[in-house]
Formats: structure tokens, C-alpha cells, sequence
């Protein structure tokens, strides 16, 4: 079983409310998991973690809810390459906004991507303009996830 990070990257609590619910979810299937929506650099590089799950709304124009803001600029300085860490990305937005929908996951996927993380599966976008309760679309997600780790 792994040791998973989830990271909520929230404003409005959607985001924190869905790392919640895989928290449970993969606690029920014998994964070690913690979370937390204030990460730090040393938390998402400790050897302890072999796995991240990144829960993030998108906020403004295509950013980053401020919780994670600092840990992006941190990371996208320091750049501490993590390839023996597997990662995978649920990213909330509104396709509304077009061109900037969903860019915080999209944002956090591209920079784990460099940062030599390997990737579990394919990034999971959820548009608040079809979904009401975004745990509807990724809890059967986190689910199927799971199961490539």
C-alpha cells in the first residue's frame, strides 16, 4: 500500500471538501494517507510520501488558490526533482472561463511533471458548469486511481 499526501488547493472549500472524502476512500483501502492545505516544500519532498494527490480549484484569472501559491513559487525555485514520487491531479474549475479553466491543477500537474514526479493516471478536470458536487465525478476517480498505484 502507499503512503499518499493529498494537497487541498481551496478557496471557497469544494476542493478541501473532495481531498476529504479521498481521504477516506483510500484510508478504506489500506492506504497510509494524510492531507494537508498548507504544504511546504519539506512535507511533499519527505521520502514518506511516495505518492501525491493534488486537489486544487482554480481562482482570479487561472491562478492558484493563495494556500498553494507559496508552495508553487518554492517549489518552481528551489526545483528539488522527485522522480521516485508518483503523483496525480484533480483540478476544479468552471469551463466558463475558457482558456484559464481548471489552470490550477493544470499548473500544479505541469510543474510536478518537471519536477520529474511520475504521473498516475491522466489528469481529472471537473467543471462546476456540469457538476454540482464535484465528489460525484472524483471519488469513482480516486477509486480507479487507486487501483494503478
Amino acid at each position: 500500500m502507499a503512503n499518499i499526501l493529498i494537497i487541498a488547493g481551496s478557496v471557497y472549500g469544494g476542493a478541501a471538501y473532495v481531498a476529504e472524502q479521498a481521504v477516506e476512500l483510500l484510508a478504506e483501502k489500506g492506504h497510509e494517507v494524510s492531507m494537508t492545505d498548507m504544504p511546504t516544500v519539506d512535507e511533499v519532498t519527505d521520502a514518506t510520501h511516495d505518492v501525491l494527490l493534488v486537489v486544487t480549484s482554480t481562482t482570479g484569472q487561472g491562478d492558484l488558490p493563495d494556500n498553494l501559491v507559496r508552495l508553487h513559487a518554492a517549489l518552481t525555485s528551489q526545483f528539488p526533482l522527485m522522480p521516485n514520487k508518483r503523483y496525480g491531479v484533480i483540478g476544479l474549475g468552471d469551463s466558463s472561463y475558457g482558456d484559464t479553466y481548471c489552470n490550477g491543477g493544470k499548473q500544479m500537474d505541469t510543474l510536478l511533471a518537471e519536477l520529474q514526479a511520475v504521473k498516475v493516471g491522466e489528469r481529472l478536470d471537473i467543471d462546476a458548469c456540469e457538476v454540482l458536487q464535484p465528489e460525484d465525478e472524483a471519488l469513482p476517480w480516486v477509486e480507479e486511481w487507486a487501483e494503478l498505484l
